[in-house]
């Protein structure tokens, strides 16, 4: 299996959530084991030597690929989550999405000066939620931050909200 056949496992589902979208679900990936390994072996070999101390995931299906690229690269998982879901203090971030206005949060002692911060989401469209979670990441004031995903679509342009020199990078494009 090359890279580019991983998209052979990723289904379209089309007028998803609305009528004009066709959905990119991962969920078909993440089921097929080889590809699962694949993907992970890729995201993890981007990261290796760059000093990550801490990935964030994003909810919910960064979660998946982050926890993994966490533990191969021996370092922390944090997640990123809807509003009402963690525990303790939380920084928060609204932000717009395709279909309306949401928010996300970080427990506030997420994340320090020393770290090297990785952030991770499945999928790169108009980059709003990636944007929100950047900044509460970037307000924790890190060495460093790193923006992935596992598949970008590039007709939306999502990269052109993050800043020229912060790293964003994606396995697969659309």
């Amino acid at each position: 299996m090359e890279i580019e056949d991983l998209k052979l496992t990723i289904r379209d589902i089309p007028d998803f959530p609305s009528k004009g979208i066709i959905f990119r679900d991962l969920t078909t990936l993440l089921k097929d084991g080889q590809a699962l390994h694949m993907l992970s072996d890729e995201l993890i070999d981007m990261y290796r030597g760059k000093g990550i101390t801490k990935v964030v995931g994003i909810e919910s299906r960064g979660f998946i690929c982050g926890s993994i690229m966490a533990y191969a690269l021996n370092a922390g998982f944090v997640p990123a989550r809807k509003p009402g879901k963690l525990p303790a203090v939380t920084v928060k971030k609204s932000y717009a999405k395709e279909y309306g206005v949401d928010m996300i949060e970080l427990h506030s002692d997420a994340i320090n000066e020393d770290d090297v911060v990785l952030i991770h989401d499945d999928l790169l469209a108009t980059g709003g939620t990636m944007r929100a979670c950047y900044d509460l990441v970037k307000s924790m004031n890190p060495k460093k931050i790193y923006i992935n995903f596992a598949v970008e679509l590039t007709a939306l342009n999502g990269r052109s909200v993050f800043p020229p020199q912060v790293e964003v990078t994606s396995l697969l494009k659309y």
